[in-house]
């Protein structure tokens, strides 16, 4: 495995690299996701990353602990979501939240479990869901 440091990706702001490093420590289950899309992009590109973990956090949701565990995933960008980083909140918002399900598909009920925090992003991004 190729990795990366934030010094490797110089168009992405370090502290969205370190969000993707910190959750594979967090959440190993994404390990083989990470490894797969490091070998296609050739390195760490968080925003694109994070579709792969919206799939596994909702597929996680829908079976009920299979896979990548979704209460680990949602704890871990809660906390980073309190921290103010501007760069960790975009990849977090736009990334994650903002690709979560909508209201009519399979796993919405995921916005349902969502801490306080990103709640409240969530909630200015998608009003009616």
């Amino acid at each position: 495995m190729q990795h990366i440091s934030p010094q490797n990706s110089p168009s992405t702001p370090a502290s969205g690299v370190q969000l993707v490093h910190d959750l594979l420590l967090h959440v190993p289950a994404f390990r083989g996701a990470y490894e797969s899309h490091v070998f296609r992009q050739g390195g760490v590109l968080p925003h694109v990353f994070f579709w792969d973990v919206v799939q596994g956090v909702v597929r996680s949701f829908l079976a009920e602990g299979e896979e990548a565990d979704w209460r680990r995933t949602l704890d871990f960008l809660e906390e980073r979501s309190r921290l103010g980083d501007a760069a960790v909140d975009e990849v977090i918002v736009t990334s994650f939240l903002g690709d979560l399900p909508s209201p009519h598909e399979p796993g919405h009920g995921i916005v349902q479990q969502l801490g306080p925090v990103m709640a409240a992003k969530f909630g200015r991004m998608r009003p009616l869901g």
